[in-house]
């Protein structure tokens, strides 16, 4: 910046300089002198010149290093938004998955005390979706309801209500991410194993699919009343 200044300050200078010469060329007579004055003149507007477009070329490469300041904190700002938005599960995702059925079992009940195994539990769903996350699903939703960490999984009544909203079975979850390891994380998972004999033996239904492409729906916006962001 002292830079510009100066360059600012040498060409009022020039301009000083190139106003004496040409009055000494008024003044003088016509001669070879004249001419070499005439040519003194021209190589110093030149010169002038040739600063002139030096300064505009330092002031056009200070605004776009500004330019592109700004552009790299947008898109910093964007990419953050952007990952921030994916932890919440406020953007609807699509990638390769596993779609999981259970239904509650068809079959008349001939054992009285098992009549609990013939249904699905809100325990099963729990269990399961955590099974899912932690073998590192990146997506999850039980019937089209997107898993979040405020998701509430427990039975009422009849129905297991799952973000506020009462559902009924069949219960599907679907879950993207990789799904070799999520597959063998179930294979592993207690709950799993019950639910494969419950089906030959009570009829509950215990399906699992593998999709190239599931669509997780982007979760509903929380709506907060008290909290406020804390002072660092």
């Amino acid at each position: 910046m002292k830079w510009f200044k100066n360059s600012h300050y040498l060409t009022t200078l020039g301009a000083i300089f190139i106003g004496f010469l040409l009055i000494m060329l008024l003044k003088s007579p016509a001669s070879g002198g004249q001419t070499e004055a005439a040519s003194a003149v021209m190589l110093v507007q030149l010169e002038l010149e040739n600063q002139q477009l030096a300064n505009d070329n330092e002031r056009m490469q200070q605004e776009l290093t500004k330019y592109y300041e700004g552009q790299s904190a947008y898109a910093l700002a964007q990419e953050q938004l952007f990952k921030a938005q994916l932890s919440a599960g406020v953007l609807s995702v699509r990638a390769p998955g596993l779609r999981i059925t259970l239904n509650d079992s068809k079959d008349p009940v001939t054992e009285p005390n098992d009549v609990a195994k013939y249904v699905i539990h809100e325990a099963y769903l729990r269990e399961i979706i955590n099974c899912l996350w932690s073998s590192g699903a990146e997506a999850v939703a039980v019937n089209r309801l997107r898993v979040t960490s405020n998701t509430e999984i427990f039975c009422s009544g009849a129905f297991i209500q799952i973000n506020g909203s009462r559902q009924m079975p069949p219960y599907v979850i679907e879950a993207v991410g990789n799904t070799d390891e999520m597959q063998t994380a179930l294979n592993f998972l207690y709950y799993w194993t019950e639910l494969g004999s419950y089906s030959q033996r009570y009829g509950i239904t215990r399906e699992v699919e593998f999709k190239d492409e599931i669509t997780i729906p982007a979760a509903s916006l929380r709506q907060y009343r008290y909290i406020e962001p804390g002072k660092e």
